[in-house]
């Protein structure tokens, strides 16, 4: 038997479909160099864990936002047509979404983590970007 390629969006699709089929709260699946997690958390909504910026000290390099998960990269959301996200952008909280990562028909926030200014988009729009991949950089007030 092979083993399960956990970057690939089609896989993890796939995965969240039979779990919310079933009625299954979630999945977690760690190994060396890779972990995946799943939580379905209301009717065919989900949610994955999140790599969130972690403010950085005065002075220092801004923080990179990376990818909780693989799949495609949308900067904004696809009901969302013609906003513009020009940068630098202000955040204001903590919970603004920076933007989504798309996994078939499942959209997951990508959260700031804290408030900042984002400077620069480290990913190409609608890009397949895989666990980790950077996607934003932020500079946090001193």
């Amino acid at each position: 038997m092979s083993a399960i390629d956990f970057s690939d969006p089609a896989t993890v699709a796939l995965l969240t479909q039979a779990l919310t089929a079933a009625g299954v709260g979630g999945l977690e699946i760690s190994r060396p160099g890779a972990q995946l997690r799943i939580v379905i958390s209301g009717e065919g909504e989900a949610q994955s864990s999140s790599t969130k910026a972690t403010p950085s000290a005065p002075g220092s390099a801004p923080a990179v936002v990376k990818a909780p998960m693989a799949g495609r990269f949308c900067v904004d959301h696809p009901a969302a047509s013609g906003v513009s996200q020009d940068l630098p952008r202000s955040l204001s909280a903590a919970a603004n979404i920076l933007g989504f990562i798309r996994i078939g028909d499942v959209l997951l926030p990508v959260r700031a983590g804290s408030a900042g200014v984002v400077t620069r988009l480290l990913a190409e729009p609608g890009a397949l970007v895989g666990y980790g991949d950077p996607l934003f950089e932020i500079e946090f007030p001193s």
